[in-house]
């Protein structure tokens, strides 16, 4: 389990960019451990998976997905 400031620097993002996603659901929301908020690893692993598209998601492609993945192939 990580804190806030780790769980952000394991991403390799700062507070705020790791907050702003947590918002937008590409990140795992945090957990109450000890009576701090605290995140999964595993569940921040798989989410980055998910992101980076080495695991197959259950729904439709999301749209920024779509928007980096149509915005790619024009310049290509």
């Amino acid at each position: 389990m990580l804190k806030r400031q780790t769980a952000a620097q394991y991403c390799d993002m700062s507070v705020g960019a790791f907050e702003r996603e947590i918002v937008a659901g590409r990140l795992p929301s945090p957990v109450m451990l000890g009576g701090r908020e605290h995140w999964c690893k595993n569940a921040l692993d798989k989410a980055l998976d998910r992101i980076a598209g080495n695991i197959a998601t259950d729904g439709p492609e999301p749209t920024y997905r779509q928007q980096l993945r149509q915005r790619y192939e024009k310049a290509a």
